[in-house]
């Protein structure tokens, strides 16, 4: 029987779908309006020509319409019928030319020929079309009429932001851009995956969580840059966060670590990966810190903040062939694997929230427990044979790497009895706990 959330998940990934985004403008003020009605967003708007660490906000660009007439007058190429069809951030222009200066302006995938570009030109004014290969060949000599109805001027950049609270102030960041046009998996399928992460943890009592857990809905890069410049004093409470891009094509999960490499949430999330599932083992690999690929992370990680955040993901960008392009559809998106993504952050939440990290006081060989009167001096009676291994094993696998539900999955021990034993230990000075 499938799961409820999967319809829900799918409903909302086909509503997000064929809005028209960009790093500012309409189309993300749109889909954070359709994401308000799921979770209670505060929208943020930031006026162009704010400074934002090394950048500023650009002037906000929206568009109506856009296309090419050939020769006969026939539209050859229609923005309303795919929005990948404009290079993103496109000038306005209203020309006749010839099919050669034309054809400086037309981007294509050769090596794909089937497949529309995704471009853009967010910094530097150009104007551009995006075709298939196919549908270059097919142009002919002779006068084109070349329509982009755009505007881009002075407006701001609009992000949406939730804070669920828990009963400290050290924070959980959970990061998605809300960017890009029309591509499911990158990047539709993040801003529906915390859409649905928030709603799960909005709906668990406040007493109940540990940790206070911020989303941001954000455009990719620009949005990361402005919102670190605006919450400097929220920094220091971030205990670990996660980007959501690409969470929703088949592929095996794939965890890019924090730029420290071995963080809470780095711990966190292998944890939760290692869990095992209900018919076999989950398919996942991870991957170290890498600031010359990826998403927002590389923000979050540059080292003057050195964030603790890593990525989440299926399949990374770059490393399917649909991606960036046309074919980046929903066929590409399952709501099947949204939701085994999804279940793998809640996974993540509840080893953050309901485990317990320590570090040895004593790395150095076994403490000697017989002088503090935890094991008996004449060879333990069963019941105390099980808490004295117990005991043992706790003091070994306390390294500040894993967490009482690893040593629970990997030694067979129950949980109850390894915390009350940890309790124990740190009461007698052996170990303590880091998180």
């Amino acid at each position: 029987m499938a799961d409820p959330r999967e319809k829900e998940m799918g409903v909302l990934l086909r509503r997000l779908f064929p809005i028209h985004r960009s790093i500012t403008g309409k189309g993300v003020r749109e889909t954070l309006r359709v994401l308000k009605k799921y979770i209670p967003l505060k929208v943020h708007e930031v006026g162009s020509g704010t400074k934002a660490l090394d950048w500023r906000v650009p002037d906000e660009w929206n568009i109506k319409d856009a296309y090419i007439k050939d020769p006969s007058g026939k539209k050859v190429i229609d923005f309303k019928q795919n929005n990948l069809h404009v290079l993103n951030y496109s000038i306005p222009i209203r020309a006749k030319m010839p099919l050669a200066e034309l054809s400086e302006h037309i981007h294509t995938l050769p090596a794909q020929p089937g497949l529309i570009p995704y471009k853009t030109s967010y910094y530097k004014r150009n104007w551009g079309f995006c075709m298939t290969e196919r549908q270059k060949k097919k142009l002919v000599a002779g006068t084109y009429e070349v329509v982009i109805d755009s505007s881009l001027e002075k407006g701001s950049l609009t992000y949406g932001e939730l804070v669920i609270a828990g009963r400290t102030k050290e924070e959980i960041l959970f990061s998605t851009y809300v960017c890009h046009p029309s591509m499911a998996n990158d990047n539709v399928s993040g801003p529906v995956l915390l859409s649905m992460l928030a709603r799960h943890l909005l709906k668990l009592k406040r007493k109940k969580l540990r940790y206070t857990y911020r989303f941001i809905f954000i455009p990719e890069t620009i949005g990361s840059i402005v919102w670190l410049s605006r919450n400097r004093p929220v920094l220091g409470r971030i205990a670990g966060g996660l980007v959501a891009t690409c969470v929703g094509d088949k592929g095996p999960l794939t965890y890019k670590r924090s730029r420290r490499g071995a963080a809470l949430i780095d711990r966190a999330v292998e944890n939760a990966l290692a869990r095992p599932g209900k018919k076999s083992k989950i398919k996942y690999r991870v991957m170290d810190f890498d600031p010359a690929a990826g998403s927002d992370e590389r923000q979050f990680c540059s080292p003057g903040f050195d964030l603790p955040v890593g990525s989440l993901m299926r399949t990374p960008y770059g490393r399917y062939p649909e991606y960036h392009t046309s074919g980046d559809d929903l066929s590409v998106v399952r709501p099947k694997y949204l939701r085994e993504t999804l279940d793998r952050y809640i996974d993540t939440v509840a080893e953050l929230e309901d485990d317990e990290y320590y570090e040895s006081r004593s790395p150095f060989g076994e403490p000697q427990l017989g002088r503090r009167g935890l094991y008996s001096a004449i060879g333990p009676a069963k019941n105390e044979g099980v808490r004295e291994s117990a005991m043992l094993t706790v003091l070994n696998y306390s390294d500040g790497a894993h967490n009482l539900s690893w040593i629970a999955r990997h030694s067979g021990l129950p949980l109850k009895e390894l915390r009350a034993i940890a309790r124990i230990l740190v009461l007698h000075r052996l170990i303590r706990r880091v998180a």
